[in-house]
């Protein structure tokens, strides 16, 4: 008799990593979260759309972590999709010094869908690579 939580295991190319990939999950969050909604932005951008590159960032990191820890990827897409629209919309009615800008609701979703597809992509190479 197999073991089926043993078959999962090899579905997820990080599962190895134990408690270090949750815990980088959630760092990944709450870095997401200052940046979102500290309130001041960060002042002078030090490259043009450097503010674009940060946005993408901050969604990218927290997306792939959670595809690497077994998330389902439209779930994953869901949940920062919706969190992506929902801080432009907060920053831009309820945090003074900030505003919102839907070109950073489009970085955030480029950053989770870049994400997205190199996550899928490594879960089935590492499949494959286990036969």
């Amino acid at each position: 008799m197999t073991d089926p939580s043993a078959e999962r295991s090899h579905d997820v190319p990080l599962r190895g990593m134990g408690v270090l990939l949750p815990v980088l999950l959630v760092a990944s969050l709450l870095v997401q979260c200052v940046v979102l909604y500290a309130p001041q932005g960060p002042g002078v951008s030090p490259f043009p759309f450097s503010d674009k590159v940060v946005h993408l960032v901050v969604f990218a990191v927290p997306a792939a972590l959670a595809v690497m820890a077994g998330f389902r990827p439209v779930v994953v897409l869901g949940v920062l999709g919706a969190q992506a629209v929902l801080s432009e919309v907060i920053q831009a009615e309820f945090l003074p010094g900030r505003s919102g800008d839907p070109l950073d609701a489009v970085a955030d979703l480029v950053g989770v869908g870049i994400a997205i597809v190199a996550g899928v992509l490594l879960a089935r190479r590492g499949k494959s690579a286990r036969g």
